[in-house]
Protein backbone atom coordinates (compact mmCIF):
# COMPACT_ATOMS: atom_id res chain seq x y z
CA UNK A 1 0.00 0.00 0.00
CA UNK A 2 1.16 3.43 -0.79
CA UNK A 3 1.12 6.72 1.49
CA UNK A 4 1.23 8.81 -1.05
CA UNK A 5 2.36 12.10 0.42
CA UNK A 6 5.72 10.27 1.29
CA UNK A 7 6.70 10.03 -2.45
CA UNK A 8 5.73 13.82 -2.88
CA UNK A 9 8.71 14.51 -0.32
CA UNK A 10 11.26 14.08 -3.13
CA UNK A 11 9.65 16.56 -4.86
CA UNK A 12 9.16 19.08 -2.50
CA UNK A 13 12.92 19.23 -1.71
CA UNK A 14 13.55 19.34 -5.18
CA UNK A 15 11.81 22.25 -5.71
CA UNK A 16 13.28 24.61 -2.81
CA UNK A 17 16.77 23.69 -4.32
CA UNK A 18 16.21 24.60 -7.90
CA UNK A 19 13.74 26.77 -9.89
CA UNK A 20 11.66 24.67 -11.99
CA UNK A 21 11.75 26.32 -15.09
CA UNK A 22 15.57 26.45 -14.90
CA UNK A 23 15.89 22.79 -14.89
CA UNK A 24 12.90 22.54 -17.72
CA UNK A 25 15.41 24.81 -19.78
CA UNK A 26 18.16 23.16 -18.71
CA UNK A 27 16.86 19.53 -19.82
CA UNK A 28 14.67 20.93 -22.97
CA UNK A 29 17.64 21.56 -24.42
CA UNK A 30 18.54 17.99 -24.65
CA UNK A 31 15.40 16.73 -26.10
CA UNK A 32 15.27 19.21 -28.70
CA UNK A 33 19.05 18.15 -30.44
CA UNK A 34 16.94 14.37 -29.81
CA UNK A 35 14.06 15.09 -31.40
CA UNK A 36 15.50 17.26 -33.97
CA UNK A 37 18.16 14.27 -34.84
CA UNK A 38 15.37 11.92 -35.30
CA UNK A 39 13.44 13.91 -38.64
CA UNK A 40 16.48 15.24 -39.39
CA UNK A 41 17.48 11.86 -40.78
CA UNK A 42 14.78 11.21 -43.20
CA UNK A 43 15.95 13.93 -45.29
CA UNK A 44 19.57 13.22 -44.76
CA UNK A 45 18.99 9.39 -45.35
CA UNK A 46 19.30 10.28 -49.65
CA UNK A 47 22.58 11.91 -49.07
CA UNK A 48 23.76 9.30 -46.57
CA UNK A 49 23.24 6.49 -49.33
CA UNK A 50 24.61 8.27 -52.36
CA UNK A 51 27.85 8.27 -50.33
CA UNK A 52 28.18 4.99 -49.25
CA UNK A 53 26.18 3.42 -52.23
CA UNK A 54 28.43 0.54 -52.88
CA UNK A 55 27.44 -0.74 -49.16
CA UNK A 56 23.84 -1.53 -51.10
CA UNK A 57 20.29 0.12 -50.12
CA UNK A 58 19.43 -2.61 -47.55
CA UNK A 59 22.64 -1.77 -45.92
CA UNK A 60 22.27 2.12 -45.02
CA UNK A 61 18.69 1.44 -44.58
CA UNK A 62 20.24 0.47 -40.95
CA UNK A 63 21.35 3.83 -40.36
CA UNK A 64 17.92 4.35 -39.52
CA UNK A 65 16.68 1.15 -38.37
CA UNK A 66 19.50 0.58 -35.74
CA UNK A 67 18.78 3.64 -34.06
CA UNK A 68 15.45 3.16 -34.13
CA UNK A 69 15.75 -0.72 -32.42
CA UNK A 70 18.19 0.72 -29.87
CA UNK A 71 16.36 3.36 -28.77
CA UNK A 72 13.42 1.59 -28.51
CA UNK A 73 14.73 -1.07 -26.44
CA UNK A 74 16.81 0.63 -23.71
CA UNK A 75 14.39 3.13 -22.83
CA UNK A 76 12.59 1.17 -20.05
CA UNK A 77 15.69 -0.62 -18.47
CA UNK A 78 17.02 3.15 -18.94
CA UNK A 79 14.32 4.87 -17.04
CA UNK A 80 13.94 3.01 -14.17
CA UNK A 81 17.88 2.92 -13.64
CA UNK A 82 17.22 7.00 -13.53
CA UNK A 83 14.90 6.19 -10.62
CA UNK A 84 17.40 3.99 -8.77
CA UNK A 85 20.80 5.71 -8.86
CA UNK A 86 20.18 9.04 -10.02
CA UNK A 87 17.87 11.08 -12.72
CA UNK A 88 20.38 14.00 -12.84
CA UNK A 89 23.48 11.35 -13.03
CA UNK A 90 21.75 9.80 -16.28
CA UNK A 91 20.73 12.31 -17.66
CA UNK A 92 24.44 14.18 -18.00
CA UNK A 93 25.33 10.18 -19.39
CA UNK A 94 22.79 10.30 -22.11
CA UNK A 95 24.01 13.72 -23.18
CA UNK A 96 27.57 12.40 -22.88
CA UNK A 97 26.80 9.54 -25.43
CA UNK A 98 24.12 11.32 -27.58
CA UNK A 99 26.48 13.81 -27.99
CA UNK A 100 30.08 11.81 -29.09
CA UNK A 101 27.36 9.84 -31.23
CA UNK A 102 26.94 12.47 -33.02
CA UNK A 103 29.97 13.54 -33.75
CA UNK A 104 31.13 9.72 -34.39
CA UNK A 105 28.06 9.74 -37.09
CA UNK A 106 29.51 13.08 -38.55
CA UNK A 107 32.94 11.55 -38.75
CA UNK A 108 32.11 8.10 -39.78
CA UNK A 109 34.28 6.88 -42.82
CA UNK A 110 32.39 3.69 -43.60
CA UNK A 111 28.80 2.65 -43.55
CA UNK A 112 29.47 -0.17 -40.64
CA UNK A 113 31.04 2.43 -38.47
CA UNK A 114 28.19 4.99 -39.09
CA UNK A 115 25.47 2.32 -38.12
CA UNK A 116 28.18 1.90 -34.69
CA UNK A 117 27.58 5.22 -34.10
CA UNK A 118 23.92 5.89 -34.76
CA UNK A 119 23.66 3.11 -32.18
CA UNK A 120 25.61 4.89 -29.50
CA UNK A 121 23.87 8.23 -29.89
CA UNK A 122 20.55 5.72 -29.64
CA UNK A 123 21.87 4.82 -26.54
CA UNK A 124 22.45 8.37 -24.82
CA UNK A 125 18.92 9.12 -26.32
CA UNK A 126 17.04 6.27 -24.10
CA UNK A 127 19.22 7.74 -21.35
CA UNK A 128 18.69 11.35 -20.93
CA UNK A 129 14.74 11.61 -22.59
CA UNK A 130 13.05 9.50 -19.74
CA UNK A 131 15.53 10.90 -17.40
CA UNK A 132 14.73 14.80 -18.68
CA UNK A 133 11.16 14.33 -18.31
CA UNK A 134 11.67 12.53 -14.65
CA UNK A 135 13.46 15.66 -14.01
CA UNK A 136 10.89 17.87 -14.64
CA UNK A 137 8.08 15.60 -12.90
CA UNK A 138 10.32 15.65 -9.47
CA UNK A 139 10.56 19.47 -9.55
CA UNK A 140 7.15 21.31 -10.35
CA UNK A 141 4.31 20.92 -7.92
CA UNK A 142 1.71 18.26 -8.89
CA UNK A 143 -0.98 20.81 -10.57
CA UNK A 144 1.83 22.69 -12.38
CA UNK A 145 2.56 19.63 -14.37
CA UNK A 146 0.21 20.13 -17.20
CA UNK A 147 1.75 23.23 -17.95
CA UNK A 148 5.67 21.89 -17.62
CA UNK A 149 4.74 18.65 -20.20
CA UNK A 150 3.46 20.85 -22.66
CA UNK A 151 6.01 22.82 -23.15
CA UNK A 152 8.35 19.81 -22.99
CA UNK A 153 6.36 18.74 -25.68
CA UNK A 154 5.90 21.79 -27.60
CA UNK A 155 9.98 22.07 -28.05
CA UNK A 156 10.08 18.56 -29.15
CA UNK A 157 7.14 18.97 -31.37
CA UNK A 158 8.86 22.36 -32.48
CA UNK A 159 12.44 20.57 -33.38
CA UNK A 160 10.95 17.37 -34.69
CA UNK A 161 9.65 19.56 -37.20
CA UNK A 162 12.60 21.93 -37.85
CA UNK A 163 14.16 18.84 -38.94
CA UNK A 164 13.15 18.71 -42.66
CA UNK A 165 13.44 22.28 -43.29
CA UNK A 166 17.09 22.24 -41.48
CA UNK A 167 18.03 19.44 -43.08
CA UNK A 168 16.81 20.10 -46.42
CA UNK A 169 19.62 23.31 -45.90
CA UNK A 170 22.22 21.58 -44.75
CA UNK A 171 22.25 18.90 -47.52
CA UNK A 172 21.94 21.74 -50.12
CA UNK A 173 24.36 24.19 -48.96
CA UNK A 174 26.87 21.92 -46.56
CA UNK A 175 26.91 18.26 -46.19
CA UNK A 176 24.85 15.53 -45.17
CA UNK A 177 27.72 15.03 -42.25
CA UNK A 178 26.67 18.74 -40.56
CA UNK A 179 23.39 17.53 -39.69
CA UNK A 180 25.03 15.04 -37.07
CA UNK A 181 27.55 18.12 -36.07
CA UNK A 182 24.93 20.57 -35.37
CA UNK A 183 24.18 18.49 -32.17
CA UNK A 184 27.76 19.46 -30.41
CA UNK A 185 27.59 22.49 -29.34
CA UNK A 186 23.50 22.06 -27.96
CA UNK A 187 25.14 18.83 -26.45
CA UNK A 188 27.70 20.50 -24.67
CA UNK A 189 26.15 23.67 -23.53
CA UNK A 190 22.63 20.98 -22.18
CA UNK A 191 25.88 18.78 -20.44
CA UNK A 192 27.63 22.23 -19.04
CA UNK A 193 23.95 23.70 -17.66
CA UNK A 194 23.02 20.05 -16.12
CA UNK A 195 26.08 20.24 -14.17
CA UNK A 196 25.19 23.15 -13.11
CA UNK A 197 21.45 23.32 -12.33
CA UNK A 198 19.76 20.15 -12.08
CA UNK A 199 18.57 18.54 -8.80
CA UNK A 200 19.40 15.03 -8.01
CA UNK A 201 16.32 12.83 -7.86
CA UNK A 202 15.89 8.97 -6.78
CA UNK A 203 14.11 6.73 -5.05
CA UNK A 204 14.14 7.03 -1.38
CA UNK A 205 15.49 3.80 -0.30
CA UNK A 206 16.71 1.75 -3.59
CA UNK A 207 17.45 -1.93 -1.98
CA UNK A 208 18.62 -3.94 -4.79
CA UNK A 209 19.10 -3.29 -8.75
CA UNK A 210 16.52 -4.77 -11.22
CA UNK A 211 16.51 -8.06 -12.23
CA UNK A 212 18.53 -8.30 -15.11
CA UNK A 213 17.45 -10.99 -16.73
CA UNK A 214 13.92 -9.02 -16.99
CA UNK A 215 16.13 -6.01 -18.52
CA UNK A 216 17.38 -8.42 -21.32
CA UNK A 217 14.34 -9.96 -21.79
CA UNK A 218 12.14 -6.82 -21.94
CA UNK A 219 15.10 -5.09 -24.62
CA UNK A 220 14.62 -8.20 -26.85
CA UNK A 221 11.22 -8.84 -27.12
CA UNK A 222 10.89 -4.48 -27.72
CA UNK A 223 13.44 -4.92 -30.47
CA UNK A 224 12.10 -7.51 -31.79
CA UNK A 225 8.82 -6.01 -32.50
CA UNK A 226 10.63 -2.87 -33.52
CA UNK A 227 12.29 -5.21 -36.00
CA UNK A 228 9.19 -6.83 -37.66
CA UNK A 229 7.23 -3.07 -37.93
CA UNK A 230 10.80 -1.74 -39.54
CA UNK A 231 10.88 -4.20 -41.91
CA UNK A 232 7.44 -4.75 -43.32
CA UNK A 233 8.17 -2.71 -46.40
CA UNK A 234 11.00 -5.60 -47.49
CA UNK A 235 8.99 -8.43 -46.16
CA UNK A 236 5.43 -7.82 -46.14
CA UNK A 237 2.77 -7.99 -43.36
CA UNK A 238 1.62 -11.40 -44.44
CA UNK A 239 5.00 -13.01 -44.49
CA UNK A 240 5.87 -15.38 -42.70
CA UNK A 241 9.31 -14.28 -41.45
CA UNK A 242 7.30 -11.22 -40.36
CA UNK A 243 4.65 -12.76 -38.32
CA UNK A 244 7.65 -15.41 -36.61
CA UNK A 245 9.93 -12.10 -35.46
CA UNK A 246 6.53 -10.06 -34.39
CA UNK A 247 4.91 -13.32 -32.33
CA UNK A 248 8.85 -14.32 -30.80
CA UNK A 249 8.56 -9.95 -29.55
CA UNK A 250 5.12 -10.75 -28.27
CA UNK A 251 6.10 -13.98 -26.55
CA UNK A 252 9.47 -12.27 -24.99
CA UNK A 253 6.90 -9.21 -23.47
CA UNK A 254 4.87 -12.16 -22.18
CA UNK A 255 7.59 -13.65 -20.55
CA UNK A 256 8.82 -10.20 -19.40
CA UNK A 257 5.28 -9.45 -17.91
CA UNK A 258 5.29 -13.10 -16.22
CA UNK A 259 9.18 -12.60 -14.41
CA UNK A 260 8.09 -9.16 -12.98
CA UNK A 261 5.50 -11.03 -11.21
CA UNK A 262 7.19 -13.16 -9.52
CA UNK A 263 11.16 -11.60 -9.24
CA UNK A 264 11.56 -9.69 -6.09
CA UNK A 265 13.12 -6.57 -8.08
CA UNK A 266 11.05 -6.23 -10.82
CA UNK A 267 12.41 -3.77 -13.68
CA UNK A 268 8.74 -2.54 -13.75
CA UNK A 269 6.10 -2.67 -10.75
CA UNK A 270 2.88 -3.79 -12.68
CA UNK A 271 0.83 -1.77 -10.26
CA UNK A 272 1.89 0.93 -12.47
CA UNK A 273 -0.60 -0.28 -15.03
CA UNK A 274 -4.02 -0.40 -12.01
CA UNK A 275 -3.67 3.67 -12.29
CA UNK A 276 -6.09 4.15 -14.33
CA UNK A 277 -4.79 7.62 -16.26
CA UNK A 278 -1.68 5.16 -16.85
CA UNK A 279 -3.45 2.58 -18.89
CA UNK A 280 -5.78 4.44 -20.63
CA UNK A 281 -3.03 7.42 -20.94
CA UNK A 282 -0.69 5.12 -22.39
CA UNK A 283 -2.70 3.23 -24.78
CA UNK A 284 -4.69 6.50 -26.18
CA UNK A 285 -0.63 7.05 -26.95
CA UNK A 286 0.26 4.35 -28.82
CA UNK A 287 -2.62 5.38 -31.35
CA UNK A 288 -1.90 8.80 -31.42
CA UNK A 289 2.07 8.24 -31.94
CA UNK A 290 0.77 6.22 -34.82
CA UNK A 291 -1.62 8.77 -36.41
CA UNK A 292 1.39 11.83 -35.50
CA UNK A 293 3.76 9.98 -37.60
CA UNK A 294 2.05 8.55 -40.51
CA UNK A 295 0.78 12.72 -40.95
CA UNK A 296 4.11 14.10 -40.62
CA UNK A 297 5.87 12.02 -43.04
CA UNK A 298 2.47 11.34 -45.32
CA UNK A 299 2.04 14.71 -45.70
CA UNK A 300 6.06 15.40 -46.54
CA UNK A 301 5.75 12.59 -49.26
CA UNK A 302 2.42 13.95 -50.53
CA UNK A 303 3.95 17.17 -51.37
CA UNK A 304 7.30 16.10 -52.77
CA UNK A 305 5.47 13.35 -54.76
CA UNK A 306 2.23 14.52 -56.06
CA UNK A 307 2.60 18.45 -55.59
CA UNK A 308 6.34 18.33 -56.86
CA UNK A 309 7.49 20.32 -54.16
CA UNK A 310 11.00 20.67 -53.29
CA UNK A 311 12.40 19.19 -49.83
CA UNK A 312 13.05 22.59 -48.93
CA UNK A 313 9.61 24.15 -50.03
CA UNK A 314 7.73 20.94 -48.57
CA UNK A 315 9.54 21.58 -44.76
CA UNK A 316 8.79 25.41 -45.24
CA UNK A 317 5.34 24.19 -45.92
CA UNK A 318 4.72 22.40 -42.87
CA UNK A 319 6.51 24.60 -40.82
CA UNK A 320 2.90 26.37 -40.12
CA UNK A 321 2.06 23.48 -37.83
CA UNK A 322 4.93 23.26 -35.57
CA UNK A 323 4.84 26.73 -35.15
CA UNK A 324 0.96 26.68 -34.20
CA UNK A 325 1.55 24.15 -31.89
CA UNK A 326 4.54 25.82 -30.29
CA UNK A 327 2.88 29.03 -29.26
CA UNK A 328 -0.57 27.10 -28.07
CA UNK A 329 0.81 24.05 -26.50
CA UNK A 330 1.63 26.08 -22.97
CA UNK A 331 -1.09 27.87 -23.43
CA UNK A 332 -3.47 24.28 -23.30
CA UNK A 333 -1.18 23.31 -20.69
CA UNK A 334 -2.23 26.01 -18.22
CA UNK A 335 -5.78 24.70 -19.22
CA UNK A 336 -5.64 21.38 -18.52
CA UNK A 337 -3.82 22.29 -15.21
CA UNK A 338 -7.31 23.60 -14.12
CA UNK A 339 -9.53 21.67 -15.80
CA UNK A 340 -7.88 18.15 -15.92
CA UNK A 341 -6.45 16.86 -19.38
CA UNK A 342 -9.44 14.89 -20.23
CA UNK A 343 -11.41 18.24 -20.96
CA UNK A 344 -8.53 19.21 -23.71
CA UNK A 345 -8.13 15.60 -25.08
CA UNK A 346 -11.78 14.82 -26.35
CA UNK A 347 -12.21 17.56 -28.59
CA UNK A 348 -8.55 17.47 -29.50
CA UNK A 349 -9.05 14.13 -30.79
CA UNK A 350 -12.12 15.03 -32.96
CA UNK A 351 -9.80 18.29 -34.67
CA UNK A 352 -7.22 15.87 -35.49
CA UNK A 353 -9.58 13.49 -37.13
CA UNK A 354 -11.10 16.58 -38.95
CA UNK A 355 -7.80 17.96 -40.56
CA UNK A 356 -7.56 13.99 -42.24
CA UNK A 357 -11.44 14.40 -43.47
CA UNK A 358 -10.40 17.98 -44.57
CA UNK A 359 -8.02 16.72 -46.98
CA UNK A 360 -9.96 13.41 -47.85
CA UNK A 361 -12.67 15.72 -48.91
CA UNK A 362 -10.68 18.45 -50.80
CA UNK A 363 -6.83 17.42 -51.45
CA UNK A 364 -6.33 16.48 -55.56
CA UNK A 365 -3.48 16.43 -57.40
CA UNK A 366 -3.83 19.92 -58.56
CA UNK A 367 -1.60 21.96 -55.57
CA UNK A 368 -3.44 24.16 -53.55
CA UNK A 369 -1.63 24.98 -50.43
CA UNK A 370 -3.77 28.15 -49.01
CA UNK A 371 -7.30 26.42 -50.43
CA UNK A 372 -6.34 23.09 -49.34
CA UNK A 373 -3.40 21.92 -47.32
CA UNK A 374 -3.33 24.84 -45.18
CA UNK A 375 -6.88 24.58 -43.67
CA UNK A 376 -6.21 20.64 -42.68
CA UNK A 377 -2.91 21.58 -41.43
CA UNK A 378 -4.22 24.34 -39.20
CA UNK A 379 -6.88 21.39 -37.73
CA UNK A 380 -4.13 19.39 -36.91
CA UNK A 381 -1.85 21.53 -35.52
CA UNK A 382 -4.27 22.31 -32.91
CA UNK A 383 -5.33 19.15 -32.56
CA UNK A 384 -1.35 18.03 -31.53
CA UNK A 385 -1.71 20.98 -29.28
CA UNK A 386 -4.44 19.67 -27.68
CA UNK A 387 -3.66 16.02 -27.24
CA UNK A 388 0.31 15.22 -27.22
CA UNK A 389 0.88 17.37 -24.37
CA UNK A 390 -1.83 16.41 -22.44
CA UNK A 391 -1.21 12.36 -23.08
CA UNK A 392 2.15 12.99 -21.57
CA UNK A 393 1.53 14.70 -18.65
CA UNK A 394 -2.01 12.33 -17.78
CA UNK A 395 0.11 8.73 -18.13
CA UNK A 396 2.11 10.25 -15.30
CA UNK A 397 0.74 13.11 -13.35
CA UNK A 398 -0.41 10.45 -10.21
CA UNK A 399 2.16 8.11 -10.43
CA UNK A 400 4.22 8.13 -7.21
CA UNK A 401 7.56 10.08 -7.04
CA UNK A 402 9.93 6.78 -6.93
CA UNK A 403 8.51 5.77 -10.60
CA UNK A 404 8.54 8.82 -12.13
CA UNK A 405 11.82 7.60 -14.43
CA UNK A 406 9.97 4.11 -14.78
CA UNK A 407 6.46 5.85 -15.72
CA UNK A 408 7.92 8.44 -18.21
CA UNK A 409 9.96 5.33 -19.97
CA UNK A 410 6.82 3.54 -20.72
CA UNK A 411 5.16 6.44 -21.67
CA UNK A 412 7.33 7.13 -24.31
CA UNK A 413 8.23 3.94 -24.98
CA UNK A 414 4.55 3.20 -25.99
CA UNK A 415 4.97 6.84 -28.12
CA UNK A 416 8.14 5.39 -29.98
CA UNK A 417 6.54 2.05 -30.98
CA UNK A 418 3.40 3.96 -32.14
CA UNK A 419 5.33 6.07 -34.16
CA UNK A 420 7.06 3.29 -36.02
CA UNK A 421 4.19 1.07 -36.99
CA UNK A 422 2.61 4.74 -38.46
CA UNK A 423 5.26 5.38 -40.70
CA UNK A 424 5.25 1.78 -41.72
CA UNK A 425 1.90 1.95 -42.75
CA UNK A 426 2.78 5.10 -44.55
CA UNK A 427 5.28 3.06 -46.83
CA UNK A 428 3.24 0.65 -47.06
CA UNK A 429 0.04 2.31 -48.12
CA UNK A 430 2.09 4.79 -50.36
CA UNK A 431 4.18 1.66 -52.06
CA UNK A 432 1.53 -0.70 -52.84
CA UNK A 433 -0.54 1.70 -54.58
CA UNK A 434 2.08 2.53 -57.43
CA UNK A 435 -0.21 3.09 -60.36
CA UNK A 436 -2.01 5.14 -58.87
CA UNK A 437 -0.25 7.06 -56.05
CA UNK A 438 -2.88 9.41 -54.52
CA UNK A 439 -4.97 6.53 -53.56
CA UNK A 440 -2.02 5.63 -51.06
CA UNK A 441 -2.39 9.32 -49.62
CA UNK A 442 -6.28 8.70 -49.14
CA UNK A 443 -5.15 5.72 -47.16
CA UNK A 444 -3.21 7.64 -44.84
CA UNK A 445 -5.93 10.16 -44.41
CA UNK A 446 -8.23 7.43 -43.77
CA UNK A 447 -5.43 6.63 -40.98
CA UNK A 448 -5.53 10.23 -39.11
CA UNK A 449 -9.60 10.54 -38.70
CA UNK A 450 -9.57 7.01 -37.52
CA UNK A 451 -6.73 7.63 -35.26
CA UNK A 452 -8.11 10.69 -34.01
CA UNK A 453 -11.41 9.03 -33.34
CA UNK A 454 -10.04 6.58 -31.57
CA UNK A 455 -7.78 9.07 -29.03
CA UNK A 456 -11.01 10.88 -28.57
CA UNK A 457 -12.89 7.32 -27.34
CA UNK A 458 -9.72 6.44 -25.33
CA UNK A 459 -9.87 9.55 -23.61
CA UNK A 460 -13.43 9.43 -22.45
CA UNK A 461 -11.91 6.51 -19.78
CA UNK A 462 -9.64 9.05 -18.12
CA UNK A 463 -10.11 10.19 -14.74
CA UNK A 464 -12.22 13.84 -15.50
CA UNK A 465 -10.96 17.15 -13.58
CA UNK A 466 -7.25 18.20 -12.70
CA UNK A 467 -4.79 16.49 -10.67
CA UNK A 468 -5.13 16.87 -7.07
CA UNK A 469 -1.86 18.93 -4.72
CA UNK A 470 -1.58 16.28 -2.80
CA UNK A 471 -2.17 12.21 -3.99
CA UNK A 472 -3.26 10.96 -0.87
CA UNK A 473 -6.84 10.73 -1.84
CA UNK A 474 -6.04 9.01 -5.77
CA UNK A 475 -8.85 6.44 -6.40
CA UNK A 476 -7.62 4.29 -7.44
CA UNK A 477 -4.17 3.80 -5.70
CA UNK A 478 -1.01 2.39 -7.50
CA UNK A 479 -0.60 -1.11 -5.84
CA UNK A 480 3.17 -1.96 -5.60
CA UNK A 481 3.93 -5.82 -5.99
CA UNK A 482 5.46 -7.49 -2.93
CA UNK A 483 9.02 -7.59 -2.76
CA UNK A 484 10.48 -11.30 -1.61
CA UNK A 485 13.91 -10.21 0.29
CA UNK A 486 14.96 -9.30 3.58
CA UNK A 487 14.51 -5.74 3.83
CA UNK A 488 11.54 -3.81 5.39
CA UNK A 489 9.01 -2.91 3.23
CA UNK A 490 9.16 0.51 4.69
CA UNK A 491 12.96 0.56 2.92
CA UNK A 492 10.51 1.84 0.27
CA UNK A 493 8.72 4.43 1.45
CA UNK A 494 5.10 2.71 2.32
CA UNK A 495 4.96 0.18 -0.49
CA UNK A 496 5.27 -3.41 0.30
CA UNK A 497 6.99 -5.64 -1.80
Amino acid sequence: MIEHGQFDDIAVTARRERSPWIVLTSTSLAVFAVFLDTTIGFVTFPAINQTFHAAGASTVSWVLNAYTLVFAALLIPAGRLADRVGRRRMFLIGVVLFTCGSMLCGAAPTVGFLISAEMLEAVGAAILVPASLALVLQTFPREKIPVAVAIWGAIGAAAGALGPTLGALVVTDLDWRWAFYINLPVGIISFLLGRAVLPEGREVHPGRLPDPLSVLVLATGIAAVAYAIVETNTWGWGSLRFVAVLSLGVALLGAFVLRCRRVANPLIHLGLFTERNFRWGNTAMAVYSAGFSAMFLGNILFLTRIWHYSILDAGLAISVGPVIVALTAPLFGRVAARVGQRALLVPGGLLWALGGALLLARATTTPDYVGVYLPAAVCTAFGVSLCLPQLSSVAVQRLPADQFGAGSAVMQTTRWVGSTFGVSLVIAFTTATAVDPFTGFRQVWWLLVACGLVVSLLSTRLTPGPAPRSLEAVDPPVAMPAERHTQPAADFEGVSR
